[in-house]
């Protein structure tokens, strides 16, 4: 792993719960498998309280990430502060904005997530909401590739995914996916209200479970031989149709 990737790597379980208590935002925790005692449980605690993802791996893993005294806990510290959708959306609507927020589930690759981030920040996508797990981890790499708009847009992730997606849904905001199995496209929709978007992965789209809470399920047109597209370019295309029905 080059030393750039490790910039906000921390290690050893005292630093891990200090660095929680000052109040910084960790990407994720990794913690050796059949690690025991009382700072242990303590940390566990913590990572379960603030929503923190975890990983439990061998330890091998623990010694590629650093060979330095760990204690079987090393971890990543987020270069951008996460937000809670709850707190969010209301200050939108009290700043008399109409609201889009554009959901992402289950979109893993960092690029991808920095370019979606970097087009929605263009497209005045007002937050991203992501699940804590099951998502790309927002590093150097996600930062380079959004051009510096994960310092602007902000980045709402929720352990409770179909919890928020409801909290939008009674917030006024219309649930739209974006599916290739529906026969309705973007453009035959009213976009101009509240509303949430929602993307899937490349490879098995939007989790059915959310895909049943969606209000609306559209599709973008698509006339060649390939039957989808990549997800940033779909996103892409997605919110200029919001755009285009609000501004054009």
């Amino acid at each position: 792993m080059a030393d750039k990737k490790l910039e906000n790597l921390i290690y050893g379980i005292r630093s891990v719960i200090e660095t929680i208590h000052s109040g910084k935002d960790l990407e994720k925790v990794f913690v050796q498998k059949g690690l025991k005692g009382e700072l242990v449980k303590e940390l566990l605690g913590l990572l379960h309280q603030h929503k923190i993802p975890l990983s439990t791996v061998p330890v091998e893993k623990i010694n590629r990430f650093t060979r330095k005294n760990h204690q079987g806990v090393v971890a990543f510290v987020s270069p951008v502060q996460y937000h809670n959708i709850d707190h969010v959306l209301p200050a939108i609507f009290e700043n008399r904005k109409v609201p889009l927020i554009l959901v992402l589930d289950r979109v893993t690759d960092v690029r991808n997530f920095g370019g979606i981030s970097r087009t929605a920040e263009c497209m005045g996508v007002d937050a991203i909401l992501i699940p804590t797990k099951n998502s790309a981890q927002i590093n150097a790499d996600a930062i380079k590739t959004s051009a510096g708009a994960l310092n602007f847009i902000p980045v709402c992730r929720e352990a409770n995914f179909k919890q928020a997606l409801q909290f939008l849904k009674d917030s006024g905001l219309q649930l739209v996916a974006s599916t290739e199995k529906s026969d309705a496209f973007f453009q035959d929709i009213d976009l101009m209200g509240p509303t949430a978007i929602l993307m899937g992965s490349e490879d098995e789209g939007i989790s059915p479970a959310y895909l049943e809470m969606t209000d609306k399920q559209v599709r973008i047109p698509i006339t060649g031989e390939i039957e989808s597209l990549n997800v940033a370019a779909a996103t892409a295309m997605a919110l200029y149709e919001v755009n285009r029905q609000r501004f054009i």
